[in-house]
């Protein structure tokens, strides 16, 4: 349950001054009236904050500002302990996050963000979880476009599936079907720390190759639950697939909520997730060309030379990101096709939809991010402490409220 309303604040926005934090502040502003939170904005630059503050318009004159180290544990007990929950948008979270966690781990404090770092969560989970449970403290990472599609569409088809048939789906194919983007600065320093990561620590790729390396007691992988690497027709979308570069986080966090859960979806679900490019000779030349450019920028990532020379020339530079044209402009469309067997013995196919306007990483995922954030503060969810995943802290709460901020999640029969 959500702390005391006696805390000062609701909710508060660490890391407001980022790109990412901006957006998120703009969106809290924006729908205000709406959801009457006690807010601020959080960060070490009052300067900064206040030019963000300044941003949000002559209503918000007086949003208060709240300054914090990240690096020390004092300060953030103080943060954390004057609000129900945190949002963190400080990326990369492996070389800013911990301590935050830590904090709110030790104080009772609900906490999201938006990462999408594989093996910082796994260090998240082995070092917090525990003493999240035992303090209350609802630690939710990846709620922006990783992953609440994926965990909250499975979670949604898994819902209808037993309300309609009385079973569980046994396996759920995801495909971006739809999609246009861009990236900022924030997103590029995490990749490229994760290949620095990896360079200092060549065991790291164990856990980010393991399919259920966010599970509670991780576990080796079925062939058939590895990620899709290459090229594929799939007969039952007509259309040629290849990787979906979201697809090693976001079914390593389904995996997770199913077995959090208690697997009521079974310990054999299988989960996998690809993009669409579409049919005939067009879609086949369309994602060949994407699979060969992913693996050249990961060819050139790993070579730390070579990637000194794309975070120089070629990646947005932190702060920034897509335009505010850009992230009007942008969309995404997610189809889900899953399968299984109802209560009565026959085989049953379902198709789902998860859907939004705006940029997917930034107009999206900054509403995904604050409507997760008042979810934990004002909605009725049961989710004990723990280090958790959006299906099982929030579940269909969080739905009905993406829902209600005009996200589309649609299943048919």
């Amino acid at each position: 349950m959500p702390k005391a309303s006696t805390t000062e604040f609701d909710v508060i926005v660490w890391g407001a001054t980022g790109f990412t934090g901006r957006l998120v502040a703009e969106y809290l502003a924006r729908t205000q009236d709406t959801h009457r939170a006690r807010w601020a904005l959080a960060g070490r630059d009052r300067a900064k904050l206040e030019q963000v503050r300044a941003s949000l318009g002559a209503a918000h004159a007086e949003l208060p500002l709240v300054m914090a180290d990240a690096r020390d544990a004092a300060s953030l007990d103080a943060l954390v302990g004057r609000t129900r929950v945190i949002i963190s948008t400080v990326g990369p979270y492996a070389r800013h996050g911990s301590e935050l966690v830590a904090a709110c781990a030790r104080n009772g404090t609900d906490y999201c963000d938006l990462t999408g770092e594989v093996h910082w969560m796994r260090r998240m989970i082995d070092a917090h979880h525990t003493q999240a449970r035992e303090s209350g403290a609802r630690i939710v990472h990846t709620c922006g476009f990783d992953s609440i599609p994926s965990d909250l569409g499975v979670l949604m088809m898994q819902e209808a599936m037993r309300e309609r048939h009385g079973s569980h789906l046994d396996q759920v194919r995801y495909y971006t079907v739809k999609m246009s983007g861009g990236v900022s600065g924030g997103t590029a320093a995490s990749m490229t720390q994760m290949f620095d990561e990896l360079e200092k620590d060549p065991s790291l790729r164990r856990v980010m190759g393991n399919p259920h390396a966010l599970d509670p007691e991780p576990r080796r992988g079925r062939p058939e639950e590895r990620d899709q690497m290459g090229l594929r027709y799939s007969e039952e979308l007509g259309q040629w697939t290849g990787p979906f570069f979201m697809a090693s986080v976001n079914t390593r966090v389904v995996r997770r909520s199913n077995a959090l859960l208690g697997y009521p979806w079974g310990k054999d679900f299988l989960y996998s997730e690809a993009s669409a490019f579409g049919r005939g000779v067009k879609g086949l030349l369309t994602a060949s060309g994407m699979v060969a450019g992913l693996g050249a920028f990961f060819g050139v990532a790993s070579v730390p030379a070579l990637r000194r020379q794309l975070e120089k020339h070629v990646l947005p530079a932190p702060g920034e990101g897509p335009t505010p044209e850009q992230r009007e402009k942008g969309y995404f469309v997610v189809k889900l096709l899953g399968e299984g067997t109802s209560q009565a013995g026959g085989r049953v196919r379902l198709e789902g939809k998860v859907a939004a306007k705006g940029d997917p990483g930034y107009a999206a995922t900054s509403r995904m991010l604050a409507e997760a954030a008042l979810c934990l503060a004002f909605d009725d969810v049961k989710a004990e402490g723990g280090v958790l995943t959006p299906a099982s802290s929030m579940g269909s709460t969080l739905i009905e409220r993406l829902r209600r901020a005009g996200m589309t999640f649609d299943v048919q029969a």
